[in-house]
């Protein structure tokens, strides 16, 4: 009777010490975030708000960390790397995506988006996500949301208001094929130096324009070797938030949600700062003693359409046509 009477309280005091005893906290899942801007860039600083914010809507069970300036490779390791595993997440072109899904990469087709406002009602559109679920059912991954990079124009060491001013122009164009195409259309002679490489190539003549948004000729510091800018806004440039399929096949649906969600508001952050700062260097271009000249859009984009065809870069017209419905 004694020993049961033992035993009995020798159970109740080992429950008691593990009721006592806190709960061991679970193991947040780690997740990699990587991308090629700088530190100092929207893409970077709302990444990080993100990876921080998505943490603490899922009560720390993910740990994201981001990876900026190409500290998990190149734009195209980082797309590579979602297939293999070695990242969960990237913020990419839609030039990559186009690898997998031509189609997705319309976008990039000359005088596609009027400007940054139709670029986003894009992303909110059908058409996007059609356009995004035929890359998600090729790639596997998981398009989570649409970021606005900046307006691509142009800077020359020549005046241009009309597109034969362009004849000839030895001008600085990334190899990729939509991006070349409005260029070439006006005559210009494109070639595809290095970015690190450009800055010198303008100040030395090797080449006398090139092409980006105006927060890139600011961050490059283009605008010292350049004389003119030209409001050309050729290709309203945007960047896909994207999550590798194993990864996103891993989550709850509310995770899910919580991801897609989170995403898209670090996209609309990013976004709002891009287009303020690009207002804001019209006017401080114009203070620095360079030329700043709209063009006539119609006259630039029937060159384009009279030298390329959408089928040439595996775009689909009927999908550009969509676009411009948009309103």
């Amino acid at each position: 009777m004694e020993r049961r009477h033992f035993l009995s309280l020798a159970m109740a005091a080992t429950a008691g010490v593990l009721l006592a005893a806190p709960v061991q906290a679970q193991t947040p899942t780690k997740l990699k975030w990587a991308h090629v801007y700088e530190v100092s860039e929207p893409f970077h600083i709302w990444s990080v708000w993100a990876a921080q914010e998505i943490g603490k809507r899922t009560n720390g069970r993910y740990q994201i960390d981001v990876f900026p300036a190409s500290q998990l490779g190149k734009e195209t390791d980082i797309n590579q790397g979602l297939k293999l595993g070695t990242v969960d997440i990237i913020i990419s072109g839609s030039s990559f995506a186009a690898r997998d899904y031509p189609p997705i990469g319309v976008g990039y087709y000359p005088f596609t988006f009027r400007d940054a406002d139709h670029l986003l009602k894009y992303a909110k559109s059908d058409v996007f996500a059609e356009l995004a679920k035929g890359y998600e059912d090729k790639s596997g991954n998981k398009i989570t949301a649409l970021n606005y990079y900046g307006t691509r124009h142009t800077s020359s060491n020549r005046p241009i208001a009309k597109c034969p001013d362009m004849k000839g122009l030895k001008m600085r164009v990334p190899d990729v094929p939509a991006y070349l195409a409005m260029p070439r259309s006006c005559g210009a002679n494109t070639t595809p130096i290095a970015f690190a490489e450009v800055y010198l190539a303008l100040q030395n003549g090797t080449v006398e324009a090139q092409e980006n948004p105006l927060t890139t000729i600011e961050a490059k510091k283009f605008y010292e070797v350049q004389k003119h800018i030209v409001l050309t806004g050729h290709i309203v440039d945007h960047l896909n938030t994207v999550v590798s399929g194993k990864t996103w096949k891993s989550l709850s649906d509310a995770d899910k949600k919580i991801f897609t969600e989170v995403t898209q508001e670090a996209a609309a952050k990013s976004t709002a700062d891009i287009i303020k700062r690009e207002k804001e260097l019209e006017g401080e271009f114009k203070q620095k003693g360079l030329t700043v000249t709209a063009i006539d859009r119609a006259e630039f984009l029937d060159a384009v359409n009279k030298n390329t065809t959408f089928e040439q870069f595996g775009y689909r017209k009927s999908d550009w046509e969509k676009i411009q419905a948009i309103k």
